[in-house]
C-alpha cells in the first residue's frame, strides 16, 4: 500500500505544479487577449482569435510536434534557453507547463471574454469622461464586474492543463519523477498492467475535478 501511494503521490505533486503554474501563465495572458477580442474588434484580433481557439481544434499530436519545432534545441527559444540555463527545454517539467498552458487558454479564454463583453457600456463611458485609462478600465471596472466570467475560465484552463496528455508527451516526454503528469502516469500504469496504481490515480484525478468543479457551481449558486 505505501509503495503504491508513493506512486501515486509523485505524479500528483507534478500534475498540480504544472497545472498551478501553467494556469497562471495562460490567466495572464488569457485576461489581456480575451481584453482585446472584446473591445478591439478587427481582422488582427479575428485572425488572432482563430489562431488562439487551434489548441481545440488540432489533434494533441500536432499541437505537440508545433510546440517541439518552436521550443525544441533547433528553435530560437530553445537554444536560447540553453544557452541561459546550460540544459534543454525540451523534456522538462517547464515544457510540460508550456504544453498545458496553451492547451488550456482557449478555455480560459472564451468565458473571461463573454463576461467582459457582457459589462455595461455605460460604466466604461462614464468612467472615460472622468479620465480613465484602458488598464483603469480595465482592472478597476471591467475585471470586478466579470469576475464570474474569470472564475469559470480559471476553473476550466486549471481542469484542462491537468488532464493534459498528448501535447505534453511530445514536449516532456513521460519521465518517472521529472515530467510523468499524472495523465501520463495513468496511461503508463495502463500499459505496464498496474492496475491498481491506474485504478488509483483515475480516482484521484476525478475527484480533484469534480470537487473543483463543484465547488465553482456552489459559489455561483451563492
Amino acid at each position: 500500500m505505501i509503495e503504491l501511494m508513493e506512486a501515486v503521490w509523485t505524479p500528483l505533486l507534478l500534475s498540480l505544479r504544472v497545472a498551478l503554474v501553467a494556469t497562471a501563465a495562460a490567466f495572464t495572458a488569457g485576461v489581456l487577449l480575451a481584453w482585446l477580442f472584446a473591445f478591439y474588434k478587427n481582422r488582427w484580433t479575428s485572425f488572432l482569435s482563430i489562431l488562439v481557439t487551434l489548441p481545440l481544434i488540432l489533434p494533441p499530436t500536432v499541437l505537440g510536434y508545433y510546440l517541439l519545432v518552436s521550443i525544441g534545441r533547433n528553435s530560437f527559444i530553445g537554444r536560447s534557453y540553453e544557452q541561459l540555463t546550460g540544459g534543454p527545454l525540451v523534456f522538462t517539467w517547464q515544457a510540460a507547463v508550456i504544453a498545458a498552458a496553451i492547451a488550456a487558454l482557449p478555455l480560459l479564454i472564451r468565458p473571461i471574454q463573454a463576461a467582459f463583453e457582457s459589462v455595461d457600456i455605460e460604466y466604461l463611458g462614464a468612467a472615460k469622461l472622468d479620465g480613465a485609462s484602458s488598464w483603469q478600465l480595465l482592472y478597476y471596472i471591467i475585471m470586478p464586474l466579470a469576475w464570474r466570467g474569470i472564475l469559470a475560465g480559471l476553473v476550466l484552463g486549471f481542469a484542462r492543463a491537468m488532464g493534459e496528455f498528448g501535447a505534453t508527451l511530445m514536449v516532456a516526454g513521460s519521465i518517472p519523477g521529472r515530467t510523468q503528469t499524472l495523465s501520463l502516469a495513468i496511461y503508463d500504469a495502463v500499459q505496464g498492467d498496474r492496475m491498481a496504481e491506474a485504478n488509483m490515480m483515475v480516482l484521484i484525478l476525478s475527484v480533484t475535478t469534480i470537487t473543483i468543479l463543484l465547488l465553482v457551481h456552489r459559489r455561483f449558486s451563492n
